[in-house]
């Protein structure tokens, strides 16, 4: 049986089989307050289920040494999710509050992932080199064993699969701890995992926890040689110490504070409608939403305007409805949260736009933010050092490039950055001195599974995607051949 058991409860993936919990969660629609539905909600025993599964799964089966088979499953992955790309969408819609354009987005865009990384698990190679006429060495990657991936809530189909297919195409067997504010879309995940027939069992492991039992365990454990993880830079931090005593490698793609640096020549009419969807965009709650706006100090007062125009013009509704261009946030604890942070930078910054809960009764329900403005005076204070994930942005001004470097440079944060201008020279200088891993120039958020992403200073460790994706799952051995003995 391939499809969820007849039942009102979603349930975890794990060692091919169903699998239920003592704790059942609640997934509720930020978008009205209302039920859902109920699901099995994880923790240590089903962590360490998985990680006995996947253990076993690597240690006795031929699938890390079997490219051909590997390619095979990410295929028929690929198609699984495919035909179940509709339901996803609607269901993280309805569940995380993003607008169903983006879910659906998300649904099907980051499939091309598997279709890739069924590519690569098959053209990787190593190398070789004649050290003397009686002596050769070579040089290849191999699975570096049970991966362990935790996915945020944020973005977890696309970020999901941005880890898992690498994982399983260099080789390893996983286990994967899913976040209970997407329970029921997780399910949906699982059973397209589960229709896979290609995919030996053991291979894939999946759980959903609200918690926070299983994924400590997944960290600590020595049968776990690699976890990714993708979330804050506090998480990530205790993460990296977690792991050090079994010395196990961490990829870690953290916070962001993206800074959009707008020259004076860059035409607002382009440029303005980008940095409205950069702050917008999954809700702000985004790791590299576009939350500060540095723009150079002549054409300041006309950014000003057209922000607060096009901002407050933005139409806020359920995010299931096609109409709506920003939906709520993922609950209402993040609203009063959000809330409290502005109220305290509306004391030290200027208030351009206030946001906040809408006033109209139809959305009264719903955990609603809308976008907010504050200029900083200062680079030094919470709005412009924190990460917010919410459409909360800061508009700063900057004298020259200098300037505009210095302070986007001015956090811990260096996951992504934008430069807007028509002088390709001026961008050039710019890019290169900015501290971020991913640098869009006239553009924002565009994303390939050619090149690579991640953070640099406090945004990361390792990258995804691109020829790394694969290698951050694999180790490196070396044989050298002496042809007598």
């Amino acid at each position: 049986m391939t499809e969820q058991p007849a039942t009102e409860i979603a349930r975890h993936w794990i060692d091919g089989a169903w699998v239920s919990s003592e704790k059942i969660g609640v997934s509720l629609n930020p978008s009205t307050g209302r039920v859902l539905g109920r699901f099995a909600d994880g923790g240590a025993r089903e962590a360490e289920a998985a990680i006995a599964a996947a253990r076993r799964a690597f240690d006795t089966t031929t699938w890390t040494s079997d490219r051909v088979g590997r390619a095979a499953a990410l295929n028929e992955l690929y198609e699984r999710f495919a035909e179940r790309a509709e339901r996803i969408a609607l269901t993280l819609s309805r569940e995380l509050g993003k607008v169903i354009r983006q879910t659906r987005m998300e649904a099907s865009l980051p499939l091309l992932t598997l279709r890739h990384n069924a590519g690569t698990a098959l053209s990787q190679t190593g190398s070789s080199a004649e050290l003397a006429p009686d002596l050769q060495a070579t040089t290849w990657r191999e699975a570096i064993g049970v991966a362990g991936i935790i996915v945020p809530w944020n973005a977890p189909v696309a970020l999901l699969l941005r880890a898992l297919a690498p994982a399983l195409a260099a080789g390893c067997t996983t286990v994967v701890k899913m976040p209970g504010q997407t329970a029921l879309t997780n399910a949906i995940i699982a059973e397209a995992i589960a229709a896979t027939e290609s995919l030996p069992r053991g291979v894939v492991n999946i759980f959903t926890e609200s918690g926070n039992e299983g994924a400590p365990r997944m960290v600590a454990s020595p049968d776990v040689d690699v976890i990714n993880y993708t979330g804050s830079t506090k998480v990530g931090r205790l993460i990296a110490a977690q792991a050090a005593p079994t010395l196990k490698r961490v990829t870690l793609e953290l916070g962001g504070k993206t800074p959009l640096i707008v020259f004076a020549d860059a035409n607002i009419d382009t440029v303005a409608p980008k940095i409205v969807q950069a702050l917008i965009q999954f809700n702000g709650e985004f790791c590299v939403t576009g939350s500060r706006v540095l723009v150079e100090e002549h054409v300041a007062d006309a950014y000003r305007r057209r922000l607060v125009d096009l901002l407050s013009a933005v139409k806020v509704g359920p995010a299931d409805q096609e109409e709506s261009e920003m939906g709520p946030l993922v609950d209402a604890a993040n609203v009063e949260r959000v809330e409290r942070f502005v109220a305290a930078a509306s004391k030290y910054s200027n208030v351009l736009l206030p946001g906040g809960r809408p006033t109209e009764s139809a959305l009264a329900k719903g955990a609603y933010f809308k976008p907010a403005i504050l200029e900083a005076k200062s680079v030094d204070v919470p709005l412009v050092q924190d990460e917010i994930f919410a459409p909360v942005l800061s508009f700063e001004t900057f004298k020259n490039e200098t300037d505009a470097v210095t302070k986007a440079n001015a956090t811990i944060y260096g996951l992504a950055a934008a430069v807007f201008t028509k002088d390709i020279n001026r961008a050039a200088r710019v890019v290169r001195k900015l501290k971020a891993g991913t640098v869009w120039t006239n553009a924002w958020g565009v994303l390939s599974d050619v090149v690579e992403e991640g953070g640099f200073k406090g945004s990361g460790i390792g990258r995804a995607r691109g020829a790394r994706a694969m290698e951050e799952f694999q180790e490196i051995k070396t044989n050298f051949l002496a042809f007598e003995i």
